[in-house]
């Protein structure tokens, strides 16, 4: 039995990334099709998305004097790639998945229309939803917010390659102080830097509950749709 019925789902654009963390491995886009489809057998709607830090990453533009929104714009086309590259690895799976994005291309996906992806989401569809918000200087996981409490998801589920918040790096740093639970403040007042601040505060002004954990532990996924103790759950 499902905790949350319909959930956001956030990954990285390194989710896709082969070993040297660049580019879109078809391999790995299967092992997250695989982790997706186990949630969705769980009877939960999902819609995902999706960063693009396995392609483009804006900061590196700009120590070179780029233009931000330019860079800004140049991520959000990368992220429609990767939406497109999981598409196809979660119909490979036998699972209905539609591209929805930000800016329009209708040649390659559909735009974004918010009762468009609730429908879909009510028909059992996997959405995921590419180039941000289709605005420069707002991250993917400012999207991730937004569209989540757009289509009333239950709550937003951010995938990383780490288990939890911590209040430091606990690669770095054995005796790193992880955390169960969060406000929404103490995690904009400690500087956690799991979520941008903007995205954090529309999550705190709209009560959408963060839940932080790692996407390559086993079975993590449906652990947390099914309510279980794992990562880091955020809120008031």
């Amino acid at each position: 039995m499902a905790k949350y019925k319909r959930v956001l789902l956030k990954l990285s654009g390194e989710a896709l990334a082969g070993a040297d963390g660049f580019g879109i491995d078809p391999v790995q886009a299967e092992l997250v099709a695989d982790k997706i489809r186990r949630v969705q057998d769980l009877d939960v709607e999902v819609a995902i998305v999706i960063g693009a830090g396995n392609l483009w990453r804006g900061v590196e533009g700009l120590r070179h004097g780029m233009d931000r929104a330019t860079a800004d714009q140049m991520g959000m086309l990368a992220t429609v790639m990767n939406a497109l590259a999981l598409r196809d690895a979660l119909e490979r799976k036998g699972m209905t998945t539609r591209v929805q994005t930000a800016i329009e291309m209708k040649q390659i996906a559909e735009p974004y229309i918010r009762l468009r992806a609730i429908r879909h989401l009510e028909k059992g569809y996997i959405v995921v939803l590419g180039a941000g918000t289709g605005n420069p200087y707002f991250t993917t996981d400012t999207a991730g917010a937004l569209r989540a409490i757009e289509i009333h998801a239950d709550v937003l589920i951010k995938a990383t390659k780490v288990d939890a918040v911590y209040d430091c790096d606990p690669v770095t740093n054995p005796d790193a102080r992880r955390f169960e639970t969060l406000s929404y403040m103490d995690a904009l007042n400690m500087r956690l830097k799991v979520m941008d601040a903007t995205a954090i505060t529309t999550c705190m002004d709209n009560d959408l509950p963060v839940l932080v954990l790692s996407l390559w532990t086993d079975n993590n996924l449906e652990k947390a749709v099914r309510g279980e103790r794992v990562g880091t759950l955020i809120g008031h």
